[in-house]
């Protein structure tokens, strides 16, 4: 049988996490849905362990764990993953009993969001001008297969981070990718693993699949030949849903992303 822990109790099947102090919060404020769990507490701590035991954020989702990692609770052995289950960030998804494997996620929608938009400002460090225009118009041009649209906020995006603390590494531009779509509430994943190979970022909305192939060298042509050769977005079609490939190469001199181009599959 398999278990799941809620935030307060294993039950049978997954549940809501259970959260009086936002229940509180919520009629407090006349009935507006908000991520009060989150506000609780805050994740500096946990953002901290995560950047100092270089924790792959794009893998925090589905993430498998050995039932001694929950012990690693001293000074000097604490174990991120296991904080951020102890603390609630993640939860009990699945439970392998032949091999004593947990698989953890985030709990609830509102607390992957929340985590998401907490890391985002502490690796980019960017003003909340900035994230409010990207909250604005990114969620819409994604809904509306707007690719130029996209791009180009991303592009802005990108130029308001700090020259000072972006990394000149292909895995630095695709986790903040990951950490936009995510904060803005968006279905995406990254390092999708499919027969083919490995997607580097899946985006998914009500009428439109986006596969994003990046590059830190090469050409945009070079990561949409990728996309195609390995058929990446073959388990999406006939799914009713337009699917859409997306080749971006980032220039690290700049900064920024370089150059992309996208086709219809």
């Amino acid at each position: 049988m398999k278990w799941f822990y809620n935030g307060y109790r294993f039950s049978e099947k997954p549940e809501t996490v259970y959260n009086p102090f936002g229940l509180l919060n919520h009629f407090n404020e006349q009935g507006k849905f908000n991520a009060y769990w989150f506000a609780t507490g805050t994740p500096a701590f946990l953002i901290t362990l995560i950047e100092k035991q270089k924790i792959d954020i794009l893998k925090l989702e589905k993430k498998t764990i050995a039932f001694l990692s929950f012990q690693k609770f001293t000074a000097d052995t604490l174990d991120a993953v296991a904080v951020l289950y102890q603390s609630g960030y993640l939860t009990i998804v699945d439970y392998d009993d032949e091999f004593g494997i947990y698989t953890l996620d985030y709990p609830n929608e509102e607390v992957r969001v929340s985590f998401a938009e907490a890391l985002l400002e502490h690796y980019v460090q960017v003003s909340a001008m900035d994230i409010n225009a990207l909250a604005v118009s990114l969620p819409i041009s994604c809904a509306k297969g707007d690719i130029e649209g996209m791009m180009q906020t991303l592009v802005s995006f990108f130029a308001s981070i700090p020259y000072d603390i972006q990394l000149k590494d292909e895995k630095y531009y695709q986790t903040m990718v990951h950490l936009v779509f995510r904060m803005l509430g968006l279905r995406c994943r990254s390092e999708v693993r499919i027969v083919a190979g490995r997607i580097d970022t899946l985006v998914e909305t009500k009428g439109y699949v986006y596969c994003f192939e990046f590059k830190l060298s090469g050409t945009a042509e070079d990561a949409l030949k990728q996309i195609e050769d390995k058929v990446y977005l073959l388990p999406w079609q006939g799914s009713g849903k337009r699917l859409i490939k997306v080749g971006v190469v980032f220039d690290h001199e700049k900064r920024n992303i370089g150059s992309w181009k996208a086709a219809m599959v």
